[in-house]
């Protein structure tokens, strides 16, 4: 099993975010914030480009893990990883983008991520562990309770959906590699300082 690169994968999403995509990136990265995922999915191609190149840069100077949602030859171009929303293509993306690569893949049940452990990708996203205010109505919440049962199949589970800095402990100690965060970022006018909280809530209890 590969390692994560951090046990916070924040996603983004402009349409929620108070400042621009760049101006998040810049300030997760300052705070030990060290994965990050474009979404964005409707964005123009061309723009979306253009954004990726911006975002891999930022990350590069910080040293946070990269990834691109759906796109294998946008990963590709910008030396990034990629997420995936089918178990289907993780063979396409595995052949493009080589052994090494992180592939991760939208799992919302046992069978999500049972497919995708099979498939040979490295982590799933398990969502909605809770009911969420990005996407209302999406659901229903699966719960801290599916996490475990997901995490030996062999693969990482991200816990995505409704996740806080208060319910990131319960969902490790479940049996997550991670947790996943997109709206609670994204609409703050502090990202940054979300992040250290989440952060600090990941550190193994003493």
């Amino acid at each position: 099993m590969k390692h994560l690169p951090s046990p916070l994968l924040v996603i983004t999403d402009r349409h929620q975010a108070r400042d621009s995509i760049e101006a998040i990136a810049e300030a997760i990265g300052r705070e030990r914030g060290r994965w990050l995922l474009l979404r964005d999915k409707d964005l123009e191609p061309q723009q979306r480009r253009r954004l990726a190149a911006r975002l891999a840069e930022i990350a590069s100077r910080h040293g946070m893990h990269f990834s691109v949602s759906r796109d294998i030859d946008l990963a590709a171009a910008c030396g990034a990883s990629v997420h995936l929303q089918s178990a289907a293509a993780v063979v396409i993306a595995r052949r493009r983008l080589g052994p090494e690569a992180l592939i991760g893949v939208s799992a919302h049940g046992f069978d999500d991520v049972a497919a995708a452990a099979a498939a040979g990708a490295d982590y799933a996203t398990l969502s909605p562990i809770f009911l969420t205010a990005s996407k209302p109505g999406y659901g229903p919440a699966l719960g801290v309770a599916a996490i475990g049962p997901a995490a030996k199949l062999g693969i990482s589970i991200i816990a995505l959906g409704g996740v806080t800095a208060d319910r990131v402990r319960p969902c490790l100690d479940a049996g997550a590699g991670g947790v996943a965060a997109m709206g609670e970022i994204m609409r703050s006018d502090q990202p940054g300082r979300i992040v250290d909280e989440f952060l600090r809530c990941a550190k193994p209890q003493r």
